[in-house]
């Protein structure tokens, strides 16, 4: 059940030596105290070495060991947790969950620290959710399928799969399917991290979620690198990430084909996220919000998002806010990116509703400020190309605009910018031609 790697390297060595160390005799004084010196060294070496070797034993704890069966039908939840709280619970530091390589169904599984150590969970093989809507209500969890809650120190890493099986729930979506009896709304989230700290996640493929492939709930110090996470069109609500009340971020060379919904979505409560080397589409762009949606104070501020090609996706660089909404959104870096077939590339969106009856007028709003947009080029398939449309009650003040390179995807026809009491500026070859106000 339990790996062990490490040894006893003094025992070689004391098995090894001579009994003068290996050299020849003398008896002046000189020949003595190098002997001793010698012997010294060598204790202290043989110290050093065992510390090393004591520290870099490392247990691994196999599912498989624990009775789970591989065969994508069996339940294998209750093997699962048995290795998770071995290894939660190990005395060795940044012990290892291991999920072989086979196919491995569980039911919504939650693997809950904290833990003694740092750990590691290598995902190599296959996870499986339930079927559909009634197989997960009969379940009495609708909410997630793979959580990692209260864990400081996770590493996730692998070349494993994480199959969300959704268009059960895509099909009675009440966003596609209205008219349905029993449609529903929510739906469960495919891999969630909650109130969680030093996350790091590589090389783990996420597919066909029910609902939002990643969400970040209440989490701190979050890295993601080499993720591919994908779902068809006509699959709703599925963001690729979702990061709602967590602090810095670093999402890096990934591919996130969402198609039902954002690549990456930033909620409320957001500091420091850095996005770069992210292929979006298809999928509904990069979006900061929708924000303010209940009449809430937001803030979000020092998100980063670098080197990032959107392919035909619905939207590019988005913030969006309900006219609810209060607080601000600042400091904020689109720079690097490439279109291909993009609509509304460069948008602000102040009057998002996701209401089909419309929202009503208010008298507040979201301040957005200290906008950059960078070395940003590619084709829209949108008319007007860059769209600031914001608040009427609270502008929307130091954008910045340089070196901007927009074109129309059908040949022949021109692009155009619009704003809506947006200010800032313009530097470099702007095209579409600038529409920001120069004073506020």
């Amino acid at each position: 059940m339990v790996e062990k790697h490490g040894g006893s390297e003094a025992a070689r060595l004391r098995q090894s030596k001579g009994p003068n160390g290996g050299m020849a005799g003398g008896s002046d004084a000189g020949m003595k105290e190098s002997f001793a010196i010698l012997r010294i060294m060598i204790l202290v070496l043989v110290t050093i070495i065992c510390g090393i070797g004591e520290a870099a034993q490392i247990e691994y704890f196999n599912v498989m060991d624990y009775g789970a069966k591989g065969d994508a039908v069996t339940d294998d939840s209750v093997a699962f947790l048995k290795a998770w709280n071995d290894t939660c619970n190990s005395e060795i530091d940044e012990p290892t969950m291991v999920v072989s390589r086979r196919q491995f169904f569980l039911r919504p599984t939650t693997f809950r620290g904290p833990c003694k150590s740092k750990v590691h969970f290598a995902l190599l093989g296959v996870l499986f959710a339930p079927s559909g809507p009634k197989e997960w209500k009969e379940l009495n969890d609708t909410v997630k399928f793979i959580e990692f809650e209260y864990v400081n120190g996770l590493y996730i890493h692998g070349v494993g799969l994480i199959n969300g099986r959704g268009k059960g729930w895509w099909d009675i979506s009440c966003r596609y399917h209205p008219d349905l009896k029993e449609c529903g709304k929510g739906a469960p989230t495919a891999l969630r991290f909650h109130k969680s700290t030093d996350i790091h996640m590589s090389q783990i493929r996420i597919i066909d979620s029910p609902q939002t492939h990643i969400l970040l709930l209440g989490c701190n110090d979050v890295e993601f690198e080499g993720l591919f996470i994908k779902s068809p069109d006509g699959s709703p609500n599925t963001d690729g990430i979702h990061i709602q009340a967590t602090n810095n971020v670093f999402i890096n060379s990934s591919f996130i084909g969402s198609a039902g919904d954002d690549c990456v979505s930033i909620g409320d409560g957001i500091s420091n996220v850095n996005i770069t080397y992210v292929t979006c589409g298809p999928g509904h762009g990069i979006s900061i919000g929708s924000l303010g949606g209940s009449g809430n104070v937001v803030n979000v501020s020092n998100i980063h998002v670098r080197h990032a090609i959107f392919n035909g996706t619905q939207n590019g660089a988005r913030i969006k806010t309900y006219q609810t909404g209060r607080g601000e959104v600042r400091d904020v870096e689109f720079s690097d990116i490439k279109f291909i077939d993009a609509g509304n590339p460069i948008i602000i969106d102040q009057y998002y509703c996701g209401n089909p009856n419309g929202c009503p007028p208010t008298n507040v709003g979201v301040q957005i400020s200290n906008v950059s947009y960078t070395d940003m080029y590619g084709t829209s398939k949108a008319d007007i190309a860059v769209n600031f449309n914001c608040s009427g009650n609270v502008a929307c003040t130091d954008i910045k605009l340089e070196n901007i390179n927009l074109t129309s995807s059908t040949i022949g026809k021109q692009v155009t910018s619009s704003c809506n009491n947006a200010y800032g500026e313009a530097k470099g070859t702007i095209e579409p031609k600038s529409c920001l106000s120069s004073k506020t």
